[in-house]
């Protein structure tokens, strides 16, 4: 399996994904501010793994810390949640991490624990993390695996695989999950500009465990789809809300109004940690604008004129009406998800 993320004694150990796919590399993190910028810059990427990282990033800074009582961290503690909680707006996993750390510091301190008690909580919170995402994607990927074609072609957007997880992927687990049933599917990926986690992530993993893979431009799904190559469409998630509205990578709004106009199903795998059922449609959901330079710049060489303007948002929202269905760990929601998530959430 692939290690994205790994806590280890001298810190915590990332595949550095800008680096995919040709060069395997990896970068360690010794600092709280080290694991935020590795956020931040997208070494780690991915919803799942962006909360656990948090999470490890909140234990390594708890390590660190020269404080010599909890009394003496708390103010620390503060400051380095609301570091990483800045990394990254869109994704809903960063704060559910770390607000699960903030509960657990709270209940330590009211038992009048020690910093080493403390200390070692936050590691052990974040591995429970850790084992508890791969065991939801796996989870996912049996749910979803029965709604995917027996055979045909399953479209995929951006990266929602084991590099966007702490192992075994969501939307990818989800195709894993089928091929494993001995379902006969191949998979389109679209290249997902402009950072490319489709044509340099989603391939990689892919064809690492054998599973046949296209790498399309992001304007030729419509065109697959007419001829009749595309049986299902399923992607990840960054944040759910409370209607069923989706944010994911910029690019799946396109996909799932083409979906629909096909009539192919569209389906979102996603942790139960993802859905914000605070956040009540997805006009609330805020959208992260990321440095003009990964539009203008490509492997160094600029592609715009001097001065252009350029939009550059990392996601964008899909409408619940064009989601077929929603994959969870707990099981599968259909509309309308407001109901289907009330009938789930005592299970939660």
């Amino acid at each position: 399996m692939i290690l994205t993320l790994e806590w280890t004694n001298e810190g915590v150990r990332f595949i550095d994904q800008t680096k995919l796919p040709l060069e395997e590399t990896y970068v360690l993190a010794t600092s709280y501010q080290q694991v935020a910028e590795i956020i931040v810059t997208m070494v780690v990427r991915g919803a799942p793994a962006i909360g656990v990282s948090a999470a490890m990033g909140v234990a390594l800074g708890a390590k660190e810390t020269k404080a010599a009582t909890t009394e003496e961290f708390a103010p620390e503690f503060v400051q380095i949640c609301a570091l990483l909680a800045g990394t990254r707006p869109t994704a809903v996993n960063l704060f559910w991490a770390i607000d699960r750390m903030k509960v657990l510091f709270a209940r330590l301190q009211a038992e009048g624990a020690d910093l080493a008690t403390v200390k070692k909580a936050f590691v052990d919170e974040s591995l429970a993390m850790y084992d508890e995402d791969i065991a939801a994607c796996k989870a996912m990927g049996a749910y979803g695996a029965e709604l995917m074609p027996d055979e045909g072609g399953v479209l995929t957007h951006c990266n929602a695989g084991a590099l966007a997880t702490c192992g075994y992927g969501t939307a990818l687990g989800v195709i894993r999950g089928a091929v494993e049933r001995g379902k006969k599917v191949h998979v389109f990926a679209d290249e997902t500009r402009p950072f490319l986690q489709g044509a340099r992530l989603t391939a990689w993993e892919l064809m690492a465990d054998g599973i046949d893979t296209t790498v399309l431009c992001d304007n030729m799904a419509a065109s697959l789809m007419r001829a009749g190559r595309i049986q299902a469409v399923v992607v990840g998630a960054d944040r759910i809300a409370a209607n069923g509205d989706v944010a994911n990578k910029i690019g799946t709004y396109g996909v799932a109004v083409l979906a629909r106009e096909h009539g192919i199903p569209f389906y979102v795998a996603a942790p139960w940690s993802t859905i914000d059922r605070a956040t009540l449609t997805g006009d609330g959901i805020p959208i992260e604008e990321r440095a003009a330079v990964e539009v203008t710049h490509h492997g160094g060489k600029q592609l715009t004129p001097h001065g252009v303007g350029i939009c550059n948002p990392a996601f964008d929202v899909t409408p619940a009406k064009y989601v077929t269905a929603i994959i969870t760990e707990k099981g599968v929601l259909r509309a309308p998800y407001e109901q289907s998530l009330e009938a789930m959430s005592p299970t939660a």
